[in-house]
């Protein structure tokens, strides 16, 4: 990998700034999408990266009209959900206790609005799944990244069976502030994709069907 590069092209989790952890804040929201018959075929997330990273990122690009289009953004969209897949797109799921198997992302794309730069892709399963108890969780095992569920719709059902139950957990943005002041840069440094330090600060969906 490049550092410089990717550094631009949202390899989040790979570079070692000066700043206290953590250095990136997305606000997320994600959407977990069934077919007919009520199995599971993938998770659509839209994220979205904060004022600061989003000017960074578009260093260099066209503006139109004081903002960026889709075609504009293309290349990055691209680089962008290619670099993630080192850290399995931030997401992790069980379903009835067996680990989700996501495929390369699909539908991925970024759009740019009040400053902000968003990116949208689905995750599609490998093979769809029947689950009456689905987790779904969010997270930077690096905690390079903030993730924190987006305080209005936060996580919607496609077409999810009738009386599946949704219930959402967001990440602890107090317990995060007062662990990331406790521990030196170095030690994050030390972490890499196969780390687990981020689940502690895990976005978490649930959807229980009867």
């Amino acid at each position: 990998m490049i550092r410089g590069l990717l550094a631009v092209l949202f390899c989040l989790a790979m570079i070692r700034g000066a700043a206290a952890h953590p250095h990136v804040f997305v606000d997320a929201r994600s959407e977990i999408v069934y077919d007919g018959a009520g199995a599971i075929t993938a998770v659509r997330h839209a994220w979205t990266f904060d004022d600061m990273f989003s000017a960074f990122a578009v260093q260099g690009l066209t503006e139109t009209n004081g903002g960026y289009s889709r075609e504009t953004l293309a290349p990055v969209a691209k680089v962008n959900v290619e670099s993630l897949a080192e850290f399995a797109y931030f997401t992790y799921g069980k379903a009835n206790g067996k680990k989700l198997d996501f495929a390369e992302p699909t539908d991925y794309w970024l759009s740019f609005a009040d400053k902000r730069l968003t990116l949208h892709f689905t995750l599609p399963l490998k093979q769809a799944m029947p689950a009456r108890n689905l987790s779904v969780e969010i997270y930077d095992p690096t905690f390079y990244v903030d993730f924190t569920f987006a305080a209005d719709a936060p996580v919607k059902l496609d077409a999810a069976p009738a009386g599946c139950k949704l219930t959402v957990r967001s990440s602890a943005a107090a317990n995060q502030a007062a662990t990331s002041q406790i521990l030196s840069e170095s030690f994050f440094a030390s972490l890499n994709a196969q780390s687990d330090y981020g689940a502690k600060f895990a976005n978490r969906a649930m959807v229980f069907c009867p």
